[in-house]
């Protein structure tokens, strides 16, 4: 049972990313998937998740608007999609579930 993160990459500001995170060894609609990050020197903060209750959607503010998050059942994953990037969005990101955490994936907004 785990989760693995991937996506990360360089992108300029104004640009976009997509990230990945993938279930194995579970069905991942059922559960509560959220998204984390980690900015240098920073705590961990919470951006997003998807409740698996009933697939609602939230965000934090700093990305409202600009972040979206979505599944795939088919892959069994669930997705990030990052537009509009500031460099302040620069983290590792990392897909959380319950007590299992993905190995965080690093997106470094810069021009």
């Amino acid at each position: 049972v785990q989760l693995q993160a991937s996506g990360g990459g360089l992108v300029q500001p104004g640009g976009s990313l997509r990230l990945s995170c993938a279930a194995s060894g579970f069905t991942l609609n059922y559960y509560t998937i959220s998204w984390f990050r980690q900015a240098p020197g920073k705590e961990r903060e919470w951006v997003s998740c998807r409740r698996g209750s009933d697939g609602n959607t939230f965000y934090a503010d700093s990305v409202k608007g600009r972040f979206t998050v979505s599944r795939d059942n088919a892959e069994n994953t669930v997705y990030l999609q990052m537009n509009s990037l500031k460099p302040e969005d620069t983290a590792i990101y990392y897909c959380n579930s319950g007590y299992l955490w993905g190995q965080g994936t690093l997106v470094t907004v810069s021009s």
